[in-house]
């Protein structure tokens, strides 16, 4: 329900599969894929088309859930990618152990560089400060601006592609 920015392509979607299918339409095209958040990590198993009212009996209703489909994985496992032809780049909020859970999240998404923040140090703010993980190791980038930081994550990606270094 956001205005689209200026100079923003955006394309409107309505479930996890809907989004899965116009990235991996667009993806085949892109050099980068910079996938900054997730979508939900489940859904509902069944959708009901009425509302599910209170019967009397103070049961609650049993809710099954099965996992969305994960974008970024799926992206960084397409022919695209895999070839080479395809930068992804994956981001990892964690509340906790950031260097422990941004390093097992890259290699399970199997993504070149993943970029982790402690998530509640910095939803709503202005600065951050980020880890980023590749297969060399870790560094940071110390806190600053979301602004500075964007600008050096964009230099970082750029050092990384291959037709960039000839």
């Amino acid at each position: 329900h956001l205005p689209t920015p200026r100079g923003v392509h955006r394309i409107n979607v309505q479930s996890a599969q809907n989004m899965l299918e116009a990235v991996m339409q667009k993806a085949q095209k892109a050099t980068v894929f910079i996938a900054t958040a997730a979508v939900a990590d489940w859904r509902p198993a069944t959708q009901s088309e009425q509302k599910i009212k209170k019967d009397g009996s103070g049961q609650t209703p049993v809710l099954g859930f099965v996992e969305n489909p994960d974008i970024l994985a799926t992206v960084a496992q397409s022919q695209h990618a895999l070839v080479g032809d395809l930068f992804c780049v994956g981001f990892a909020a964690e509340s906790h152990d950031l260097l422990a859970h941004a390093t097992a999240k890259r290699q399970r998404k199997g993504v070149p560089l993943l970029v982790g923040n402690i998530g509640p140090a910095t939803f709503g703010q202005d600065d951050n400060a980020l880890l980023l993980v590749d297969a060399q190791g870790h560094r940071e980038l110390p806190r600053a601006s979301k602004r500075i930081l964007a600008q050096q994550l964009i230099a970082e990606i750029a050092q990384r592609l291959p037709a960039l270094q000839a």
